[in-house]
This record gives C-alpha cells, sequence and structure tokens, in this order.
C-alpha cells in the first residue's frame, strides 16, 4: 500500500505550535506534501524541518514569508526538482517533486488570484505554463514505468459539488469558468484523475478549506481545493480517501485539513 496525505499548513511555523507536529507524528502516510509553508529551511525548527523518519525537499520563495512547499518521504527520493521550468516561477515556491522508485510525487501551491488584479493575470501565466508540463511529466514518468502524484492546494473548485456556496462564487477566482474549464484540461487531454472525485462521485465536498472568518468551518461552509491529482494507472488502485477535518474549531490547525489517500500500490 502507498498512503499519501496533502495539505496546505497556512504557514509551517504556526502550525508546528498548534498540533501539526502531532498529527505528522501520528500519520501513517509514506508521503506528505505541504504547503504555504512561509518560511526558508534554516527559519524552522530541528524538529520541523528534518523530523526523524522522514526525507525532506523544501521549495522556498524568493520572497521571504510568501509560498513554500515540500515533500516528505520516508523512502529517500531518487531525484528532487524544484519548479517545472517556467522562469517566472521558478523561485516563487510553489512546486516541487521528488521521484521514488515506481512513482512521481509533487507538491504543488497554485496562485490563488483576485478577480481584476494582477494576482489574478498570475494566476493565468501559472495555469498556461503548468498545464503542458504536466502532460511532458506524465509522458516521461510512462517512459521510465512511474506514475505521477501531483498533490497540493490547486486553488480550483471544480465542480458546484466542491464548494457550498457556488451559485454566488461563480465570479469569484477559484470557481471562474475559464478555471473550471482549465481543469476539465487537467482531467481531460492531460488525463490526470481526481482521485477524490473519483472514489466519492455524487458527494458534496468533502471539503478541504474553510474561511477563519465567521461560521464556516462550524457550518461546513467550506471549499474543495485541495485535490490529490494522478496519472490512470495509480489512480485506478486508490482504495480510501479520507478529508482529516478537525473535530472542533479549536483543535484547527491550519483553515485546511489534510487529504489523506491510500493506494493499493507498491510502497515507495
Amino acid at each position: 500500500m502507498l498512503t499519501v496525505s496533502t495539505v496546505n499548513v497556512n504557514g509551517l511555523r504556526a502550525a508546528a505550535k498548534k498540533g501539526y507536529v502531532e498529527w505528522l507524528a501520528a500519520t501513517t502516510a509514506d508521503v506528505v506534501c505541504l504547503q504555504e509553508v512561509r518560511a526558508e529551511p534554516g527559519q524552522l525548527p530541528e524538529e520541523v524541518r528534518s523530523p526523524d523518519g522522514w526525507h525532506v525537499a523544501h521549495a522556498h520563495c524568493e520572497v521571504k514569508g510568501r509560498n513554500g512547499v515540500a515533500v516528505l518521504t520516508r523512502a529517500e527520493p531518487r531525484a528532487v526538482r524544484v519548479g517545472f521550468g517556467a522562469p517566472e516561477f521558478e523561485r516563487s515556491g510553489r512546486y516541487v517533486e521528488v521521484e521514488l522508485p515506481d512513482v512521481v510525487v509533487a507538491s504543488l501551491y497554485l496562485p490563488s488570484g483576485d478577480v481584476g488584479t494582477p494576482r489574478q493575470e498570475e494566476k493565468e501565466r501559472f495555469m498556461a505554463a503548468f498545464l503542458p508540463y504536466l502532460v511532458e511529466l506524465r509522458d516521461k514518468a510512462a517512459a521510465g514505468g512511474r506514475e505521477v502524484l501531483v498533490c497540493g492546494d490547486w486553488n480550483i473548485a471544480h465542480r458546484p459539488e466542491d464548494l457550498k456556496a457556488w451559485k454566488t462564487n461563480q465570479k469569484s477566482s477559484g470557481f471562474l469558468p475559464e478555471e473550471r474549464a482549465w481543469l476539465d484540461r487537467v482531467f481531460g487531454e492531460a488525463r490526470y484523475v481526481d482521485v477524490v472525485r473519483s472514489l466519492h462521485p455524487d458527494v458534496a465536498g468533502p471539503y478541504t478549506w474553510w474561511s477563519y472568518r465567521g461560521k464556516a468551518f462550524d457550518s461546513d461552509s467550506g471549499w474543495r481545493i485541495d485535490l490529490v491529482c494522478t496519472t490512470e494507472g495509480i489512480a485506478r488502485t486508490a482504495t480510501t480517501a479520507v478529508v482529516e477535518r478537525a473535530a472542533t474549531y479549536q483543535e484547527r490547525w491550519s483553515d485546511h485539513a489534510p487529504v489523506t489517500v491510500t493506494f493499493d500500490w507498491p510502497k515507495a
């Protein structure tokens, strides 16, 4: 079996003080993908930077306190890649991938965007550059007999079932028609599979992010934007997919919850 978890930690230093360290110590995952680390490795405590039993690949942002992704693996990676070849985003702390014996696993933090601002334009440029890379990665991995898992905060809800208030968010970044159409291409021409949705095809959510504002968490008014997207071969072996939602608001250590998927696949 291969178990993979992904979570936007909303600042790893803060999360480590609120429950992330305990969660990591208890997880049975073989691979953990983190987003929005917001720290360079040297700024993290040793037990967070290099936890016992894990190999860690970090990609921090050149702008301090922004973005940052990481992949933690029980097995030592054969190779690590930071960025996906787009010069604008190479040092943005938005993408890192590791090569394991029969899978490539990546942690992705896609820009969040904001309609009518340069942030949305940045998001659109990222999407335009990233889609061809997903195809290239799929083909290169297949040539080497490997599958691909791109896990992370994709910052797009694909279907109305993926956010509670979809009717009032149709003009909001994260649920724009053009963003959803881009995900159609990821799942179409690029032939990746949204594994959680494939296992839970007709349910609302399960949501993975809830605003800290108001009563969003208590009323489960969330968005499903944290995705485990894989190539078709390993997708067919997925057995369980769970959102590890905190029991109470007070027990949250991020505004996102870990998404954990288990595959009937040789351990990396």
